[in-house]
């Protein structure tokens, strides 16, 4: 049983009870002094029944003042006051001692000693607690106080009241380096911080609310965890976790925080020991952080648990430098855990502790596979799930593969059916990040492989690079071509052809046949005439996009990627920079990124050369628009049945997306009709879409028959 427990079992009981009673002769000690010192207050002549006693200062009191030596008391007592105080206080002190015998024999801790020794107080630092701690147990104290400082409103023993009780004259002076901010009484948060105002020997010694309670069994801290049992986690990577080492500090970084949280508890299992954690990021903007820390640091050491310290991101992007965060971690004498996103490296601060670096980045396709079969062992029919394509295609942390299974869960069982792979796609896209709906258009899938009209080349390149994409793991990882021959994840694709001749159609049914979401980012809303500003927009997507398991479709790329030209002035430069960056970070991206333009003609080769695959989407033939004008009649539009679509194919010379345009036209115009769409209908719909376009027109070919 911790020692900072409070259950109610009869050895707990037995250990609180002498520890209360040790407590108590302590406290007792502590009476006789200040009834020593009571006695000598009034030797000295102080009138306790003068009604402006504090409000004045008498002839006599000044002299007095002036006949007392430096740092002596106020009045010597008699021999045998003397003598009967040094009885007494022997007595005291045998009874403390009688109490601490007792406990050694039945092996148990007393809480006021066990506080003596793990803050490291000396006899003198041990009084100075008692001392502020009695009020605490007995308000009686605050009067005394007041009596002895002669001024009722001071109700808080101070400096100068703990060095005449405890101190002769000799050592006075030195003892005051036990008040010093880095001495333990400050160092460990017992006494609270005094105000920067407050003189030395005036400073109030106020207890911190913890303390007394800790001492009487009753203080529980929020963010502590009873120690676990050392069972396997199903959701460990296998990383090896150091054993116990007091000299360490262990830092846990990467993105994958529940892998973290799960380490840890499987450490503090192993070490048998509870967990007091603490998030900086909840106290970045405080100025009481170094306070915070110290105090967590103390209840650490009281409760004998491992300490943990979430969000050090937080503290990093703070605009105070970490060093005093640092400092005081480093100061703390057993093994502590630092957890954050990035690996950060102290500098400028000298140290005697080693820092063990664990990381945990975003599981590998093979740890994620296993997670999912894990956490999916009692399906029923767990064979038909695709669960080497989800794995392979969202590289999602532990947690977020957590949470997406326990959305599946949801979602099925409003179905009252099993788990289904959609149910699980469905989940995976809704955990990755959301945010980069922020930057981006998200486009839903509306189309499928029927429906798209290409020559049988381009499909089929179609295909491979939607192949590619679902085979990267077992290549990458299973057959170690990632290892040297690939340099990065990430496929890079570019779509090039005129305006409504598929491109966003292809991107979205790639997009539903991997199911992954797509999001489309216009790259003439991106580029900047600043210098400068186009990069940093394009870093905001990327860094979105690096946790979003996303299809990049850059639309309009010849707003960037028209041919670099030689550089001629300062413009040209940063030009030819801004692609060179955006090449970088195609590179460096892990999904797949689409780049759609209308003139290939305009792309730089250099830049061609660098991207995985290229497909030209020609504009459809007579016959291929054919098909585009039967593709897109929906279902359930009524059409008239003489509706020559071989003749509209032959007559009009425009590409998918325009026939899409002429239908939805011709449907308003029908429904404006009261009847079905008609061949007149489509014409006129045609006419209007070639105004559009600037078109001549022909008349002729706008006439029935």
């Amino acid at each position: 049983m911790n020692s900072g427990s409070s259950s109610p079992t009869t050895s707990n009981l037995i250990a609180q009870d002498l520890s209360l009673r040790h407590l108590y002769a302590e406290i007792a000690r502590l009476d006789l002094l200040l009834q020593q010192q009571i006695i000598r207050w009034r030797a000295a002549g102080q009138d306790p029944t003068d009604a402006f006693r504090g409000l004045y200062v008498s002839d006599a009191e000044a002299a007095g003042l002036m006949n007392r030596p430096l740092g002596g008391s106020w009045a010597e007592i008699t021999h045998h006051d003397e003598a009967s105080f040094k009885e007494r206080l022997a007595a005291a002190e045998l009874q403390s001692q009688a109490f601490s015998n007792s406990a050694r024999t039945q092996q148990k801790s007393l809480r006021l000693e066990k506080l003596i020794t793990i803050l490291g107080l000396n006899e003198f630092e041990r009084d100075v607690l008692l001392l502020a701690l009695a009020p605490s147990l007995d308000l009686r104290y605050q009067r005394i106080y007041a009596y002895l400082q002669d001024d009722v409103t001071k109700k808080v023993p101070t400096v100068n009241m703990a060095l005449d009780l405890f101190c002769i004259r000799a050592d006075r002076i030195q003892h005051l380096k036990s008040f010093n901010l880095n001495a333990p009484l400050y160092r460990f948060q017992v006494l609270k911080n005094p105000a920067s105002a407050d003189p030395l020997l005036g400073r109030p010694l106020q207890i911190d609310p913890a303390i007394p309670a800790w001492l009487l069994g009753h203080y529980d801290p929020e963010n502590i965890s009873p120690p676990a049992s050392s069972t396997p986690d199903e959701t460990s990577n296998g990383t090896q976790l150091p054993i116990y080492d007091p000299s360490l500090i262990i830092s846990m970084t990467g993105p994958d925080e529940h892998a973290q949280e799960s380490a840890t508890r499987r450490m503090a299992a192993n070490m048998e020991r509870p967990l007091l954690s603490m998030d900086l990021a909840a106290h970045k903007d405080q100025s009481n952080l170094s306070d915070s820390l110290r105090r967590t640091l103390r209840d650490a050491l009281l409760f004998d648990a491992l300490p943990v310290f979430e969000g050090f991101d937080a503290v990093l992007e703070a605009d105070s430098p970490p060093k005093i965060v640092l400092k005081t971690i480093f100061e703390h004498p057993d093994m502590v855990i630092i957890r954050s996103k990035d690996v950060w490296r102290p500098r400028g601060m000298a140290r005697s502790r080693r820092i063990r670096r664990i990381p945990f980045p975003i599981p590998q396709f093979r740890d994620r596979l296993i997670l999912w079969e894990r956490l999916l062992v009692k399906h029923p029919d767990r064979k038909s799930l695709d669960l080497p394509h989800l794995a392979g295609q969202f590289a999602l942390t532990t947690g977020q593969i957590l949470d997406a299974f326990e959305a599946a869960c949801d979602a099925a069982e409003q179905r009252s059916v099993a788990i289904e792979t959609e149910d699980l796609l469905s989940a995976a896209r809704s955990h990755s990040n959301p945010r980069l709906g922020l930057l981006a258009r998200k486009i839903d899938p509306r189309f499928e492989w029927d429906d798209i009209i290409l020559p049988r080349e381009q499909l089929t390149i179609l295909r491979e690079i939607t192949a590619t994409v679902r085979q990267r793991p077992k290549v990458l990882d299973e057959w170690g071509v990632g290892e040297k021959l690939a340099s990065s994840r990430g496929v890079t694709v570019l779509f090039a052809g005129p305006p409504g001749t598929g491109k966003t159609m292809a991107a979205e049914i790639m997009s539903a046949d991997l199911g992954l979401d797509l999001y489309k980012i216009d790259l003439s809303g991106v580029v900047s005439k600043y210098i400068g500003e186009t990069e940093k927009n394009l870093e905001k997507v990327f860094e979105e996009a690096a946790s979003s398991n996303a299809i990049l479709f850059f639309d309009e790329a010849d707003a960037l990627f028209g041919k670099r030209s030689e550089v001629r002035d300062a413009h040209d430069r940063y030009a030819n920079l801004e692609i060179s960056y955006l090449l970088q970070r195609m590179e460096a991206y892990d999904g797949v990124t689409i780049l759609a333009t209308n003139l290939r003609a305009n792309l730089d080769e250099a830049f061609t050369r660098r991207l995985q695959f290229a497909i030209d989407f020609p504009f459809p033939e007579e016959e291929d628009r054919l098909r585009i004008w039967q593709a897109l009649l929906p279902p359930d539009l009524p059409i008239d049945k003489t509706i020559d679509f071989s003749l509209l194919a032959k007559r009009f010379r425009i590409a998918g997306g325009n026939i899409r345009n002429v239908i939805v036209n011709a449907a308003y115009l029908a429904a404006a009709d009261g009847g079905h769409v008609t061949m007149e209908h489509l014409l006129h719909g045609t006419r209007r879409e070639l105004q559009k376009m600037g078109r001549l027109l022909n008349e002729e070919d706008l006439v029935v028959g």
